[in-house]
Parts: structure tokens; sequence; C-alpha cells
């Protein structure tokens, strides 16, 4: 169930729509399904749920949790709009999987 080439970008101070853009990658759609439903999971444990879920059975899906943005895509889909490109200059968050 794990996302692959997860990166999560930092952009307080940046940007006035969210703070953090998370970008992350899941080649089958039952995985990236799995994966949200994970997300959703360990959010609604703190009390948060998502403002709105876009795009669950495309190849690319967006949780707004308002100071966080999810993005999953399909390999191809992350290569077409390749927000790491566009958010590539902003400070990345160093983080460990678990």
């Amino acid at each position: 169930m794990r996302a692959e080439e997860v990166a999560i970008y930092d952009l307080r101070g940046i940007a006035d729509f969210t703070d953090f853009f998370v970008v992350a990658t899941a080649a089958a759609a039952t995985q990236r399904r799995s994966i949200v439903r994970a997300i959703e999971r360990k959010f609604a444990g703190e009390g948060r749920r998502p403002l709105g879920v876009e795009g669950l059975d495309a190849g690319w899906t967006l949780l707004d949790f308002g100071g966080c943005l999810v993005h999953l895509f399909s390999p191809e889909l992350r290569a077409y709009y390749d927000l790491d490109l566009l958010w590539g200059d902003c400070p990345r968050v160093d983080w460990e999987a678990t």
C-alpha cells in the first residue's frame, strides 16, 4: 500500500492557499484508493476530515485538508503534471517512511 517517490513541499510564506503539498506516486488504482483511505483514517483520528476529495477513480487523486494538499498520481500523470518541477524550488520537508 505504500506510496513511492513521496515529496513534501513547505509552502508556508510562499502560497496563501495551503501550507504543505504532499506529492506521491502509486501505480495501481486500488493502491491509490487504499492510500487515500489510510490518509483519511489517520486525519480522522486527529478529528480532521478532508474539505474535498477529487479524482478518486482517476489516475490522480487530490485530498484537500486545508493546510495540507495531498496529490497521489499514477506514474504517467505525475510526469505529465510535474508538480515537482513547479514547486521544486520550495523547501522540502525531511521525513522518514515508517
